[in-house]
């Protein structure tokens, strides 16, 4: 089995980013909606200009409208759209003439899998339900929910993941992993030694 691509989420200082970038993570994500990871678009601007081309910026919105994520992207430079809360398909189906869109699903039980298939989205990314929060929760769900479903299209895993359960996390054939606070010594703060010890237990 293949190792699953890794991004790094919630950067908010551009040496995290640098450091990120030299472990050879493949992607870097921006939160530009809420929470204590949340930067401006001018601070996404800023770290943008230290991601190399070959790895790809991604902005987290959540309930953003239209014209907001276009200028963001716009400004930021960031290649690749992420919605993490209600946006109706419609909307996804309009940014996806001009950007990818990852669209992030709470997964609280079996049932909430079901609206995941056949959303008009180029990847999914499942991650803990907690309400009111955006990801980098720490919060973690059960990956036995996932056993013997088949996803349309390609979908990243999120939700406690650290460097003590990668290997784990890689075995359930995710095609990305998705990481925040389990790489940091405080909320949107990276810790290098946490973002090592992840890459080297996923290779290792």
């Amino acid at each position: 089995m293949p190792l699953p691509r890794v991004k790094f989420c919630g950067f908010t200082r551009n040496e995290d980013v640098v450091a990120a970038v030299d472990l050879g993570i493949d992607a870097i994500g921006l939160n530009l909606a809420r929470g204590p990871r949340k930067i401006s678009v001018e601070q996404a601007s800023v770290l943008v200009r230290s991601i190399p081309p070959l790895v790809v910026a991604v902005a987290l919105f959540v309930d953003a409208d239209e014209a907001s994520i276009l200028a963001a992207m716009q400004a930021t430079r960031c290649t690749v759209v992420q919605l993490h809360g209600t946006e109706p398909p419609e909307l996804a189906e309009r940014l996806r003439r001009r950007f990818p869109v990852i669209k992030a699903f709470a997964v609280r039980d079996a049932a909430s899998l079901v609206a995941v298939q056949n959303y008009p989205a180029d990847a999914y990314l499942l991650d803990a339900a907690v309400v009111g929060q955006a990801g980098g929760t720490g919060s973690s769900w059960d990956h036995q929910l996932i056993e013997g479903l088949h996803f349309d299209r390609p979908w990243l895993l999120a939700g406690g993941l650290r460097p003590e359960n990668a290997a784990a996390a890689a075995a359930t054939g995710a095609w990305a992993l998705d990481v925040s606070s389990g790489i940091e010594s405080a909320p949107g703060c990276k810790d290098p030694g946490r973002m090592a010890a992840f890459m080297a237990a996923l290779r290792g």
